[in-house]
């Protein structure tokens, strides 16, 4: 019997009463795993060696985990850094806390938002107060880390999860975070079987083989006389991802395309703008707390100074005397020094301003759509729904007579679109708008309702002073949590983030 060198390797290396796993016979033959494992599959064909298969799951650390497992987790950190303050007495700031625990960059962001998770204690108005009674050392992901460590000689382990005792919910926290990378392992096992073993008693020898055609075989010829190996499509291929747009970018394409299959139109503008344009014209108090250091980005640049003079008079007489005759502004302190001010927007609607004032270029003949897909920025304390920066769905629609029933049936034929038809309505508060709802929608995968928007129809005191003398309904909606919807995440930073699973973002599909 004649085969191929590697064959006869193998063959030669394999057992007939223990089972050699690839990685033993790749040992002792000096030749490649997957090498091995084409020779397997082919000896199996010849029925020479049996090949068996065992799969397990393993879990190793990501360099990120194997720093923690070292520094310790930021959240712990954290917690250290905030009781050698003393928090456990008094609140502390969170930037001494987070200075103390030498936490920089994406570290801040994990530290905070694990922290009050963990049960360590709670984030309030930029201060920090902790659980006395909780030891960090107890914590389910730190005694993982340590599980899942090195081993005797320093290199990185392959951890099987049958051989630990850990939480499957942990495990799937330290994956989700980025710190643990499961996997499953499929091992094989060659045996001889009994033609196996006669054909080596008998004798086999080695026949040269060609794996592939190169040029230099075609040029000279030899390609005629060698013997080319059998391609195996069963073989094992190494896995290759390939680049896709990301789930949220997909989601906020498919929300244009419905918009704009509703006859609406795009607008545009800056990310950072004038407190005017932001929160003025929207008929917010200038002492409201949402205009504090606490909840806006505020931004150490010159003041905005093309803003037309005009609209800034009728603005600040709306705020302070209110607008029509039965008006009633605020009579509370007015800035237009403040209102100049710049600042990252915490809405979009500062879109909806500058076109409904017309200083944007729109169309205002009534009947008019506009919406807009971008980013806003909200000093918000990190949970599973809240981030410093997300995109906003802001929308607005212009014409005669318009009522909550126009409203809310807008919102029906929106979220039809994504097969989503369990929105409620809840009545809501807004400077800006009269009457004025929140929309809450179903998470498919907890069954937990979840806001998803805001919506009302403008009063006469923002309208007014713009120059628009019709009803306008508006909105704004969050993208990720109508794509928490539409792809079954339950966490806003599985979207997008340091937590977010490279896997989950491969293969979640926006379902429409």
């Amino acid at each position: 019997m004649r085969l191929p060198e590697r064959q006869l390797a193998v063959l030669e290396a394999a057992s007939a009463t223990d089972e050699r796993t690839i990685d033993d016979l790749a040992a002792e033959t000096g030749l490649k795993p997957e090498t091995v494992t084409g020779a397997a599959f082919d000896l199996r064909d010849e029925g020479l060696v049996e090949v068996s298969e065992t799969t397990v799951d393993v879990a190793t650390l990501s360099d990120e985990g194997r720093e923690y497992l070292d520094e310790s987790l930021p959240e712990t950190r954290l917690f250290r850094a905030a009781l050698d303050a003393g928090a456990a007495d008094d609140p502390v700031s969170m930037g001494e806390a987070i200075g103390r625990a030498d936490l920089a960059g994406p570290e801040v962001d994990i530290a905070l938002a694990n922290f009050p998770r963990k049960g360590f204690g709670s984030v309030d108005s930029g201060e920090l107060t902790i659980d006395p009674s909780v030891d960090p050392d107890d914590d389910p992901e730190v005694t993982a880390l340590a599980a899942l460590g090195d081993d005797a000689n320093g290199d990185v382990a392959d951890i099987d999860l049958a051989d630990i005792d850990v939480d499957d919910d942990v495990l799937d926290r330290l994956a989700s975070r980025g710190l643990v990378e499961i996997t499953e392992r499929t091992t094989r096992s060659v045996t001889l079987t009994d033609e196996g073993v006669t054909a080596l008693m008998e004798g086999v020898e080695a026949a040269e083989t060609v794996g592939q055609v190169t040029p230099e075989l075609i040029a000279s010829g030899e390609w005629r006389d060698v013997e080319f190996s059998e391609y195996d499509v069963t073989a094992d291929a190494p896995a290759v991802g390939g680049g896709r747009k990301h789930v949220l970018r997909r989601t906020a394409d498919r929300v244009k395309d419905v918009l704009v299959g509703m006859g609406f139109q795009e607008m545009e503008g800056p990310h950072a703008d004038s407190d005017f344009w932001i929160n003025d014209c929207l008929f917010m108090p200038q002492d409201h707390p949402a205009r504090t250091h606490w909840d806006r980005f505020a931004l150490d640049v010159p003041p905005m100074d093309d803003i037309p003079e005009q609209l800034i008079e009728r603005v600040e007489s709306a705020h302070r005397d209110g607008y029509g005759a039965d008006g009633d502004g605020y009579h509370s302190p007015w800035s237009e020094a403040f209102a100049r001010e710049v600042a990252l927007r915490g809405h979009t609607t500062s879109l909806s301003m500058r076109y409904l004032s017309g200083y944007a270029g729109a169309e205002l003949e009534p009947p008019q759509r506009y919406f807009s897909v971008e980013k806003v920025y909200r000093n918000d304390t990190l949970d599973p729904t809240h981030l410093l920066e997300f995109f906003q769905i802001e929308g607005w629609v212009m014409a005669e007579d318009l009522s909550v029933r126009d409203l809310m049936g807008t919102f029906e034929e929106f979220y039809r679109q994504f097969g989503i038809t369990d929105i409620r309505f809840k009545p809501h508060y807004n400077p800006y708008t009269e009457p004025s709802f929140e929309l809450f929608g179903k998470h498919p995968e907890t069954g937990e309702e979840i806001e998803i928007g805001n919506s009302g129809i403008f009063r006469e005191e923002v309208t007014g002073p713009l120059g628009v003398d019709c009803d306008v309904m508006a909105w704004g909606l969050a993208l990720e949590r109508l794509a928490m919807l539409t792809t079954g995440a339950e966490d806003i930073r599985d979207l997008h983030g340091t937590l977010a699973d490279i896997e989950f973002l491969r293969n979640a599909e926006v379902s429409y």
